[in-house]
């Protein structure tokens, strides 16, 4: 297998009325697995320039970009692959959620506003995600690599 330089993605912890911000990025609703909106970083722009345009692509938002709060990795033993996520707490600024809205790129589906209750019975990634969005004074957490979850 050939070593491949780890991906890196920047991710938006968004937390409002006490509800955290996920998407379904599998399209054709393959998966039911949720995650913070983000994406890919775009060599020659900073993280938090990726962020914003990976948050307005696919949920219409307009964000501003806070602090780091989580680094998470996560690998696919088999292929190779290896990304590195670094999630940012981040603040609306504009915009609204709208079911019509559509990611250009076709990727995320449904974005959405979960409470703490209601994330028991869904699942997302990374496992330490809720615990961080929800105790917005907690040092930067690290989340060793984890094998990729489909």
């Amino acid at each position: 297998m050939k070593t491949r330089s780890p991906r890196l993605a920047t991710r938006a912890i968004i937390v409002e009325d006490r509800r955290l911000l996920l998407v379904n990025a599998y399209p054709g609703r393959r998966s039911d697995l949720w995650g913070a909106p983000g994406g890919g970083v775009e060599p020659g722009r900073s993280l938090p320039e990726n962020l914003i345009r990976e948050v307005h692509e696919e949920c219409g938002l307009t964000v501003e970009v806070g602090p780091l709060a989580l680094v998470n990795e996560f690998h696919d033993p088999k292929s190779g692959y290896h990304q590195v996520d670094l999630f940012f707490r981040c603040r609306v600024t504009g915009g609204r959620l709208d079911p019509d809205w559509a990611d250009p790129a076709g990727i995320v589906h449904t974005c959405r506003f979960f409470a703490p209750a209601d994330l028991a019975a869904i699942r997302l990634k990374p496992d330490s995600l809720p615990r961080v969005a929800f105790t917005p004074e907690a040092p930067v957490h690290y989340d060793p690599l984890e094998e990729i979850v489909p």
